[in-house]
Formats: structure tokens, sequence, C-alpha cells
């Protein structure tokens, strides 16, 4: 199993750049794809980015592609997200999750381990 908690949500203004980490504890970090979903009021939980055990593989929603990178320290047992040029529609509770599938998942269904989420508001 593995245990992870989010950090580094706030209030930022349209056009900010925020990161936000998720620590890790318990089985070997890099032996796990790694993703980041964002869930906003009344709306389905969604993909926004995923990267591989081993950092070499990423994917990205296309609302996100450009503006955000995923990245991970293997070595801390932390995955990051840097967020640019962030829009009000960026608003959500972002919630880090692991998965031992191999390669890089997309699907929300392949993450049995998640954080508690951490929230991310963008005023216009």
């Amino acid at each position: 199993q593995v245990q992870l908690v989010e950090s580094g949500g706030r209030l930022v203004q349209a056009g900010d750049s925020l990161r936000l980490s998720c620590a890790a504890s318990g089985r070997t970090f890099s032996s796990y794809a790694m993703g980041w979903f964002r869930q906003a009021p009344e709306k389905e939980r969604e993909f926004v980015a995923v990267i591989s055990g081993s950092g070499g593989t990423t994917y990205y929603a296309t609302s996100v592609k450009g503006r955000f990178t995923i990245s991970r320290d293997n070595a801390k047992d932390t995955l990051y997200l840097q967020m640019s040029s962030l829009k009000p529609e960026d608003t959500a509770v972002y919630s880090c999750a692991a998965s031992s599938t191999t390669g890089a998942p997309i699907s929300r269904y392949a993450y049995p381990y998640w954080g508690q989420g951490t929230q991310v508001t963008v005023s216009s």
C-alpha cells in the first residue's frame, strides 16, 4: 500500500502559477505510476496528468496541455504538478493517485490509492 498527502492548493488569480505536491509513503514510490485528477463542484472527477514510475512517460488532458507540467522526484517520494496560466475553470479539488498498472494509465479506475485532495481556486 501507499499513502498520499497533497499540499499546495490555495486561492490564486487568473494567470497565476501554482505548484502542487503529493508526498507518498509506504511501498516503493518508483513502482507506481502517479496521476493528478481534479473534481469541480457538481462535476465528475477528471484526469489531469499522469507520469510513469520512472518519469519517462507523461500524458496530459487536452485542457491543461502546455500549461501544466507533471513531475516526480523518486528520491524524495514526491509528485508535483506545476500549473501556470491558471484559469477560473481550473478551480477544483486536486487529488493525486497511485497505480501499480504498467505504463501511465489515464483512467481513474486504474488507481486504487488516493490522497484526500487539495483545493485550488482561481479567481477571475
